[in-house]
């Protein structure tokens, strides 16, 4: 079978994209041709991996370029015209490679995969600027509650009018999860099939060792919370002074967070490392007691908490969106309020004062992520949704 996936971004720097590469070298291992359409664009560091790209930007004019891309419109359409694949497997689109697109999948089977709110949301968090769920529909109301400064609102309410007007071509829309199903669903747009993201099988961790380690890995921006996770871990150190703090990520809150660091007294117990290959995040992570999803905001999966299930490690995060669907609270981990310091360092003394606690929640998580978010049933579950969209036609 050939396939063409579509995402915005090539780069290997975000959970989205992590899980899009790992699905075609899955297809491919099963003898099918996917190739991967993405934007030029950088959002962070590293070569991008996509077989075709058009043009792309992370600049001030990116608000313009994702509403309507015609560079993405005619790179496409050269490229369903010379591969012809049999199934379009749409990801996140709507950041560069914008809603111009859509028409020329009229005549190709295509899914379109929601693994955020963005189909229903211009900023994608379907949340407002004090923290509360937006319960409203896109138009005036992200303006009128801060979401959008009013340069940015016209043109991604014109985006939003062209995204609804054109995304009836899909013939099937899947969801990562039940937060960003129900979400969608209340917005009016189905059918909707749910397959869990999957991550790749790997050796479990070492036993624990001490020092204690917590260990963190995202963008460093502030719906994933990585601030709250410093101020509760100066609690932490104030009890067990050994603790230390693993931080892995690039993002435009890198700055604040090592000022707030350094102004907690945490600067000797806390490792800024940056944006890290698979390879090494996880070498540097086996040694972690517990690894941290202290999102601010409904996360629409949280890729990170099943990669760390799989690895064999204790999973504490946000009561939140999908982390309550994948952390299981009392046996893969501990589930606590989002934007609560003082609830998290409970939680985490909780586990870094137990190491057999820390151990059995690390084996239960890893027993979970193996029976319900591999990336091998994610493929074969993608499979056999192509083969159900490609008849159709």
């Amino acid at each position: 079978m050939k396939i063409l996936l579509i995402n915005d971004y090539g780069t290997a720097t975000g959970g989205a994209e992590l899980m899009l590469l790992g699905l075609r070298e899955g297809l491919r291992r099963q003898g099918h041709d996917a190739r991967l359409f993405a934007s030029s664009a950088r959002p962070g560091p590293g070569p991008s991996s996509a077989d075709y790209e058009c043009v792309g930007t992370t600049t001030r004019f990116r608000t313009l370029l994702q509403t309507a891309n015609p560079w993405a419109y005619r790179r496409l359409r050269r490229v369903l015209a010379e591969f012809r694949p049999d199934v379009v497997h749409a990801h996140i689109f709507l950041t560069q490679l914008s809603p111009l697109i859509l028409p020329l999948l009229r005549d190709v089977p295509s899914i379109y995969h929601a693994v955020w709110y963005r189909a229903i949301c211009p900023i994608g968090t379907k949340t407002l600027p004090d923290g509360a769920p937006c319960r409203t529909p896109a138009g005036a109301v992200c303006y009128r509650q801060g979401c959008l400064p009013l340069r940015d609102w016209a043109p991604l309410m014109v985006q939003m009018a062209l995204w609804r007007r054109w995304r009836h071509v899909f013939d099937l829309v899947v969801a990562n999860g039940e937060a960003v199903r129900s979400r969608l669903v209340a917005e009016g747009i189905r059918p909707i099939t749910m397959v869990p993201n999957g991550v790749p099988i790997r050796p479990p961790r070492p036993p624990l060792t001490p020092p204690p380690v917590v260990a963190f890995a995202g963008r460093l921006i502030r719906k994933k919370g990585a601030d709250v996770l410093v101020r509760a871990f100066a609690t932490v150190v104030a009890q067990v002074p050994r603790a230390r703090l693993l931080l892995a990520g690039h993002g435009s809150e890198r700055g604040p967070l090592e000022r707030l660091v350094a102004a907690l007294g945490l600067s000797s117990h806390v490792s800024m490392l940056g944006h890290l290959p698979r390879p090494e995040l996880e070498r540097r992570f086996d040694a972690a007691w517990v690894q941290v999803v202290p999102s601010r905001y409904a996360e629409p999966f949280g890729l990170v908490a099943a990669e760390a299930m799989v690895r064999g490690t204790a999973v504490v995060a946000s009561r939140a969106g999908e982390l309550p669907e994948i952390v299981r609270d009392g046996w893969t981990g501990l589930l606590v309020p989002p934007e609560d310091p003082d609830a998290l360092a409970g939680a985490l003394l909780r586990l870094l004062r137990d190491r057999d606690q820390a151990e059995r929640m690390g084996r239960g998580g890893r027993e979970v992520a193996l029976a319900r978010f591999t990336e091998a049933a994610h493929v074969d579950r993608m499979l056999e949704l192509y083969r159900t969209v490609c008849p159709r036609r």
